[in-house]
C-alpha cells in the first residue's frame, strides 16, 4: 500500500508517529583579550537568557497549535540557560491544505495544526578557546511531537531567532499508525530535504549539506554562511583598527573555527 499524507488515510485511533526536530546553531565571536570574552558573554547571556528564550519556545508552540502544559526555565552560573516546555494538543484555528507539503513554516502570529505528548527544548552553551581569542556559542532546540504536525514548520522562525553563523539541522520520524485495516504507516508526508523547509532568501547566505538516511526517515542538513565580513566577527572594535597582517590572522582563525564546526572534525 503506498504511503499517502495523512489527512487522505482514515486511522485506527490516534496517530503514534513521533517527529523530532533538532536545531543547533552557532554564532562565533574574536575576543582579544580576557575582558571581551567576559563582555562577550555577559551579552550572549542577556540575549539568550532563560527568559528570552522561554518567549522564542512559546512562539514556537503557537506556530504549531500546541497548548503549554508546563514550563522549566533556569539561568546557569557562570553561564548559560535551559528551558523546557511540555504541550498538549491546543485548539486548532485554521488547518491549510498545504500543511503536509514542503515549504517554510510561518513566522509568529498563525498557527497551522494541533498536537498531543510532545516537548519543546532549549539548552545554550557559551564556550572559548584556552589560547587562540575565539568564543563560540551554541543554541541547541529540539522539538519533538506527536501527531500529524512537522515540527519542521517551527524551523522557519527558529532561523529568524538567533543570529546563526552555522546551523546543524536534524529531523527524524519515528514510530508508526495504523489505518483502519491494521496496515502499518511510517511517515505521513513526502519529505526528500531539511532544505525545503528552509526559505529561499535564507538558502542563498548559506552553503549546506545534506546527509539523508531515506529508508529510515533520517534527514540532517548542516549550514554556514557563505560571506565573511570581519566586522561581525569583532565584538566592541572594528577591523579598521587593526593592521593589515592582524586582519588576516584573525580572519584565518574564525574561518578555520567556522569550518571545523561545519564539517565535524579538527582540520589541523
Amino acid at each position: 500500500m503506498k504511503e499517502i499524507p495523512e489527512q487522505h488515510v482514515k486511522l485506527h485511533g490516534f496517530n503514534n508517529l513521533t517527529k523530532s526536530l533538532s536545531f543547533n546553531m552557532y554564532d562565533i565571536c574574536f575576543t582579544r583579550t580576557k575582558e571581551e570574552r567576559e563582555a562577550y558573554l555577559e551579552y550572549i547571556d542577556e540575549q539568550y537568557n532563560a527568559e528570552r528564550l522561554t518567549t522564542i519556545l512559546k512562539t514556537v508552540s503557537d506556530i504549531i497549535g500546541a497548548h503549554v502544559l508546563n514550563i522549566a526555565k533556569q539561568d546557569y552560573v557562570p553561564q548559560g540557560a535551559s528551558v523546557t516546555i511540555l504541550v498538549s494538543e491546543g485548539p486548532v484555528v485554521e488547518v491549510p491544505q498545504e500543511s503536509y507539503s514542503e515549504s517554510p513554516g510561518p513566522l509568529p502570529d498563525s498557527v497551522v495544526m494541533a498536537l498531543d505528548k510532545s516537548h519543546i527544548t532549549v539548552h545554550t552553551y557559551p564556550e572559548f578557546h584556552p589560547d587562540e581569542g575565539i568564543s563560540t556559542f551554541r543554541a541547541d532546540i529540539d522539538v519533538s511531537t506527536c501527531g500529524e504536525i512537522s515540527p519542521l514548520k517551527a524551523l522557519n522562525y527558529l532561523i529568524h531567532s538567533f543570529d546563526t553563523d552555522i546551523m546543524t539541522i536534524d529531523y527524524r520520524v519515528r514510530g508508526f499508525t495504523r489505518d483502519i485495516s491494521g496496515h502499518k504507516l511510517f511517515i505521513d508526508h513526502d519529505i526528500n530535504s531539511i532544505q525545503n523547509y528552509i526559505p529561499d532568501e535564507v538558502k542563498n547566505m548559506y552553503d549546506m549539506i545534506d546527509v539523508n538516511v531515506y529508508q529510515e526517515h533520517i534527514f540532517h542538513t548542516k549550514c554556514k554562511l557563505r560571506e565573511f565580513d570581519l566586522d561581525n566577527y569583532l565584538f566592541g572594535y572594528t577591523k579598521d583598527s587593526l593592521s593589515e597582517g592582524e586582519q588576516e590572522e584573525i580572519t584565518e582563525r574564525i574561518t578555520l573555527e567556522m569550518d571545523e564546526i561545519y564539517y565535524g572534525k579538527n582540520l589541523v
